[in-house]
Parts: C-alpha cells; sequence; structure tokens
C-alpha cells in the first residue's frame, strides 16, 4: 500500500477522473492499492478483502489502463526519474536484454515447451538498462525462440524518448539480431560464458598437456547478470512467481507494476 510520500509521486502520472458526468465514487489511491494487493498476495480478484473497493471496479481499471499503456509508461518515466536520482543521465546509453520462462496455471491462453529449461509456459523476455530499470517486456509462449521475442523488444522500443540508447547486451540467443540493431542505430553485444561448459562440467583446455579442470560455482557475466537481478526482484511479488494470466499482455501489465511499486519507494526514500 502506498503511503502518503509514495502518493504523491505516482499520483500526477495516474489517468484522473473525466471532468463532467457523475464523479468517481472511487478514490484513485485506493484503485491503485488495491490492484498492487493482488500483486503483491497474489490472490483471485474475487477474494478482494472487503476493506478494498470491490473486486470488478479494481479490475476494470487494472484492465483499462494496461490496454492505453499506462503501466508501462508510467514505469519508463519512474525508471528516468530513478536515473537522475543517481546523477545521471534520464535515457540510458546501454541496455541489458535477457528472457525467463516461467510456469503456467491451468488457466489457458498461449503457451509451449522450453526444451532447454524444460518449462512448460511463457518466456517473459525483458528490456533493462545497467542498473536493473525495467523499461521494456515481451511474454510470448516458451516454445518461441528468444530472438524472435527480442526483435519485438528491439522493434517495440521507443528509441526517441530513449535517444542515448548505443549498445544492447545479450547473451548468445539474440546474436541473428546483430542487424535489426545495427538498422536501429544499436551495437548488439553478445555476452558469451567464459568457459565451454557450465557448473559441473568438466572441460579440457586447448594448451599442451591436456588438462581437466572443473567448473567451480555460478560466475555472473559482465552486464547481464542485472537482468538476473531484475527477474528476482519481480519474483518477489507473489503474482508473478507464476503465470496466472490468459492473457500474456496481462502478465506485461504485471511486470511494469513490480517495477513501478519498486521505484516509487526508491524515490520515496530520497524525498
Amino acid at each position: 500500500m502506498f503511503v502518503r510520500v509514495q502518493w504523491a509521486i505516482l499520483e500526477p502520472l495516474i489517468p484522473a477522473p473525466k471532468p463532467g458526468g457523475r464523479p468517481a465514487k472511487v478514490p484513485r489511491r485506493e484503485i491503485v492499492n488495491a490492484i498492487l494487493y493482488v500483486l503483491e498476495n497474489g490472490i483471485k480478484w474475487r477474494a478482494m478483502p472487503h476493506d478494498l473497493p470491490h473486486w470488478s471496479t479494481v479490475y476494470h481499471y487494472f484492465r483499462k489502463w494496461q490496454k492505453e499503456g499506462v503501466w508501462e509508461k508510467v514505469a519508463q518515466v519512474l525508471a528516468r526519474r530513478d536515473r537522475e536520482r543517481e546523477g545521471r543521465y534520464a535515457s540510458p546509453s546501454a541496455l541489458v536484454m535477457d528472457s525467463q520462462s516461467v510456469k503456467t496455471s491451468e488457466k489457458g491462453g498461449p503457451r509451449g515447451n522450453d526444451g532447454a529449461k524444460k518449462v512448460k509456459g511463457r518466456k517473459r523476455q525483458i528490456l533493462t538498462d545497467t542498473g536493473g530499470r525495467l523499461l521494456k517486456v515481451y511474454v510470448h509462449p516458451a516454445n518461441e525462440h528468444d530472438k524472435w521475442g527480442g526483435k519485438v523488444l528491439l522493434e517495440g522500443m521507443d528509441l526517441v524518448y530513449w535517444s542515448r540508447a548505443r549498445k544492447v547486451f545479450v547473451d548468445w540467443g539474440y546474436r541473428g539480431l546483430k542487424g535489426l540493431a545495427a538498422s536501429l542505430g544499436l551495437e548488439l553485444e553478445v555476452v558469451a560464458h567464459p568457459y565451454a561448459g557450465v557448473r559441473g562440467v568438466w572441460v579440457k583446455e586447448a594448451s599442451p598437456p591436456p588438462e581437466i579442470v572443473r567448473v567451480e560455482g555460478f560466475k555472473p557475466l559482465p552486464k547481464r547478470w542485472v537482468v538476473e537481478r531484475t527477474f528476482a526482484w519481480m519474483g518477489r511479488s507473489r503474482r508473478l512467481g507464476k503465470d496466472y494470466e490468459y492473457y500474456p499482455e496481462v502478465t506485461e501489465a504485471w511486470m511494469y507494476l513490480g517495477m513501478i511499486r519498486l521505484l516509487v519507494k526508491r524515490l520515496a526514500r530520497a524525498v
């Protein structure tokens, strides 16, 4: 739930009631608080507590603002403000892109099987700055290759709004997007694993005499680890622990809301 300082930051970014006609009965602050309650606790809409607005009212505004792109716009505005709070340019010069495969529920909707991760569900493709702030998200069936999700992210990115962006750090699965990135004025840099194998795999060194070494433990990759941290931030919300939505675009809205909640708390602490 938003305290007064946090709501003062967010209120100007939430659409106000339209002038004329019957006045709104439910304050915007109560509606947003109820949406965040669903996000944090992962409850069904109809299980909304009685001290919050009726679930149908809250769901109406959640979907209305999702279709109008409000959540994406708010998350991006707050990301710019948080960068400025740290003394950085509002628009980043470098971006980071990666994906996460998550299971879906029996709700239905588009889904697929990610053979590499052994997950039946959807992929969440995200684009962040080097601080892990979520700028763009795209959700699609898990059987689709990362390249296609990355293509949608790059083509859908407002490079006028993010005018300083020049480089994108990605993993090996996005290497086929170098041509597209170049056409958008971006340099695609593939950050690969430093070893041929992964944790627990024996690797033979090339230099004679042949020697067997063991790759020990987890090794964070430069730049790309910030995306994994962003996914961890999103995982703190129960609604995002699994994909419960029928429509992938609804999951995208929850991702933006998860970042909005995080950034508002950061900015409020700096007031």
